[in-house]
C-alpha cells in the first residue's frame, strides 16, 4: 500500500473538515428554526415536513461525525452524494428558474458538492485521524 505524502494527508484532512463544516453549517440552521425547516420542506410539497426536517438534521449529523472521524465515512458519503442531488432538484430544479435564475446557480452547486462526496466515498478518509470502520471488506 502506498502510503500518503504530507500534503495528501493535509489536503484530506481540509476536505474532512470543509465537509463536516457544511454539513454543520445545515444542522445549525435546522436545530435554530426547524419550523423554518419544516416550513420549506412544506412548501415544496412533501408531506411530513417537520419529520422529514428532523431526518435531515439527523442524517447531516452523521454526516459530520463520519467526516470528522472518518468512521462509517464512504457508505455516508455515498448517501450525502445521493441526498444533496435530491435537494437540489427537490428545492432548487428547473421548475424554479423560470422564476428565478439564481435558483439555476443554486441547482448547479449541488453537482460539483456531490461530485466531491463521491470522490470521498471512493478515496475514503485518509490514514490519519480516521477510525477504520466502514463496509465489511472496505476500511
Amino acid at each position: 500500500m502506498e502510503t500518503q505524502s504530507t500534503w495528501q494527508t493535509v489536503a484530506i484532512l481540509i476536505a474532512r473538515l470543509i465537509f463536516a463544516a457544511m454539513f454543520a453549517m445545515g444542522v445549525a440552521f435546522k436545530l435554530m428554526d426547524m419550523g423554518a425547516t419544516a416550513g420549506y420542506i412544506a412548501a415544496a410539497g412533501f408531506p411530513f415536513p417537520l419529520l422529514l426536517a428532523w431526518c435531515a438534521a439527523i442524517l447531516e449529523t452523521l454526516l459530520v461525525i463520519a467526516f470528522l472521524t472518518g468512521a462509517f465515512m464512504t457508505p455516508l458519503a455515498l448517501i450525502g452524494a445521493v441526498y444533496v442531488v435530491f435537494l437540489g432538484f427537490a428545492f432548487h430544479g428547473p421548475s424554479h428558474w423560470a422564476g428565478n435564475q439564481a435558483e439555476f446557480g443554486a441547482f448547479m452547486s449541488h453537482f460539483p458538492f456531490a461530485a466531491g462526496l463521491l470522490y470521498a466515498a471512493v478515496h475514503g478518509p485518509g490514514s490519519v485521524l480516521a477510525l477504520k470502520q466502514g463496509w465489511p471488506g472496505r476500511a
